[in-house]
């Protein structure tokens, strides 16, 4: 469900505000994207409009990883097992939602998550020592 991101009609005291919400509508420019989580799954993406002919790609779901080495400097990819912790919410891991700074168990090893999956389109980590 999207959200509405407009002003109130109501002042900080509870008394209406006259002017300009009583003939000021809803703006198509305040009204936010609903929320799509990234999880681990088949690669699934989808593509947004935005305006002035821009677009974002959000993943919404993903089993590959870039995974970042930064003793040896190499880059690969690894496939995604389970999300391990997620700073966001910690509900997030029950669900395998993908978040920046989430701890995500790859055949690799755990990685943390360095890019945000919803605004990206792209899944970047780094390899974390034990």
């Amino acid at each position: 469900m999207a959200h509405w991101h407009g002003i109130s009609r109501r002042k900080p005291t509870g008394g209406r505000l006259k002017r300009p919400n009583r003939y000021r509508g809803k703006r198509r420019t305040e009204i936010a994207s609903e929320k799509q989580f990234a999880t681990i799954g088949e690669p699934v993406r989808k593509v947004y409009r935005k305006r002035s002919c821009h677009q974002t790609v959000r993943i919404l779901s993903e089993d590959i990883v870039n995974v970042n080495d930064p003793k040896k400097g190499v880059t690969k990819q690894a496939k995604m097992i389970t999300v391990v912790e997620s700073p966001a919410d910690v509900n997030y891991v029950r669900r395998n939602i993908l978040t920046k700074g989430a701890v995500v168990e790859t055949d690799a090893g755990k990685v943390r998550l360095t890019s945000r999956p919803g605004k990206d389109g792209v899944i970047n980590g780094v390899l974390i020592d034990e």
